[in-house]
C-alpha cells in the first residue's frame, strides 16, 4: 500500500493548465495523490509536491531531488526534462545523463520510482519539428526505466490525449480533461482500482490533436506569436514563468480533504 507520495517536475507535474476557481492550479499529480489516498486510511496518507512551472532538468535535480532524501516516500514521480528539450542546441542523451543520475538517486530512497516518456508531438504545430529529439529522449527514459526497475507512464502512445480538448489554449499544458486522462494512465500503472465511468461518458477516439487545415493556419500563427514566441524569448534570456514561485507542497504532509 502507497501511504507516502511525492512529486517532482515541471509545469507538467505542477499542474498548469489544469486550474480550479481562484486561481490554484490542480493537475494529474493532485489527482493521483487523491485516488492514493482513497486506498488507505486518510491520516495515513501524506503528499508533497515540489514541481515548479519552467524548471530544467538541472533545477530540479538541485532543488527537488535532495529533498526527497528526507521524506523517503513510498512513491515518487519524476518527470523532468521537457523544457531542456525544446531549447536550441540541447542535446537529448546529456538530459537523459543527468535524468538517470537523478533516478538513481530517487530508488535508493523511495519505495516505486514512477517516469513519463515525452508526448507525441506530430500533430502540433512548430513542435513537431522536434519530434526527432523528443523520441531519442523518450527511448532514453524507456531504456532508464528499464535499468532501475521503474514504473513507466507512457504518455507517448496515450490516444486520450491526442485531441484537441486534452490541451490547453496554449498547446503547451493539458487540459484539466488532460490531466484527468494521465491520472487514469498513471493509477494504471500502479495497479490502482479504476473508477466507475460516469453515465453517458463518452468514449473518444484517438484523433490527432491538430489536423493541418487552411483555415487552421491563421490560428497557428497567433498561437505561436502569443504562446510560443515568449516562451522562446524567455527561455533564451535565461528566465522562466516560475521566476520567484515555490512549491505548492513543500512537504510530505497529510492530503486533508482535497477532491479535484
Amino acid at each position: 500500500m502507497i501511504r507516502s507520495y511525492a512529486a517532482l517536475g515541471d509545469s507538467f507535474t505542477e499542474g498548469v493548465g489544469d486550474e480550479a476557481p481562484g486561481g490554484r492550479v490542480v493537475g494529474w499529480a493532485d489527482r493521483l495523490a487523491v485516488r492514493l489516498a482513497r486506498q488507505c486510511p486518510a491520516a495515513e496518507f501524506r503528499y508533497a509536491n515540489l514541481a515548479v512551472r519552467g524548471r530544467t532538468i538541472d533545477e530540479i535535480v538541485a532543488e527537488q531531488v535532495p529533498r526527497v532524501r528526507g521524506f523517503a516516500p513510498d512513491l515518487v514521480s519524476l518527470c523532468a526534462g521537457g523544457n531542456d528539450i525544446l531549447r536550441p542546441g540541447s542535446s537529448p542523451d546529456a538530459i537523459a545523463y543527468r535524468f538517470e543520475a537523478a533516478v538513481s538517486e530517487l530508488s535508493a530512497v523511495a519505495g516505486t520510482v514512477l517516469v513519463f516518456t515525452g508526448f507525441d508531438p506530430r500533430d502540433t504545430p512548430v513542435l513537431r519539428r522536434l519530434r526527432g529529439k523528443i523520441a531519442i529522449y523518450t527511448a532514453h527514459i524507456r531504456a532508464i526505466a528499464d535499468r532501475h526497475g521503474c514504473a513507466v507512464v507512457d504518455l507517448w502512445s496515450l490516444r486520450a490525449v491526442q485531441v484537441p480538448g486534452a490541451w490547453h489554449e496554449d498547446r503547451l499544458h493539458l487540459s484539466s480533461e488532460g490531466h484527468e486522462e494521465v491520472t487514469r494512465k498513471a493509477a494504471d500503472v500502479l495497479g490502482l482500482p479504476r473508477p466507475a465511468v460516469p453515465a453517458g461518458r463518452p468514449v473518444r477516439a484517438g484523433a490527432a490533436r491538430y489536423r493541418p487545415r487552411p483555415a487552421g493556419q491563421l490560428r497557428d500563427l497567433q498561437w505561436a506569436w502569443e504562446h510560443f514566441l515568449p516562451w522562446v524569448g524567455r527561455s533564451l534570456t535565461g528566465r522562466s514563468a516560475g521566476d520567484g514561485l515555490g512549491p505548492k507542497r513543500p512537504d510530505l504532509t497529510p492530503l486533508g480533504g482535497a477532491s479535484p
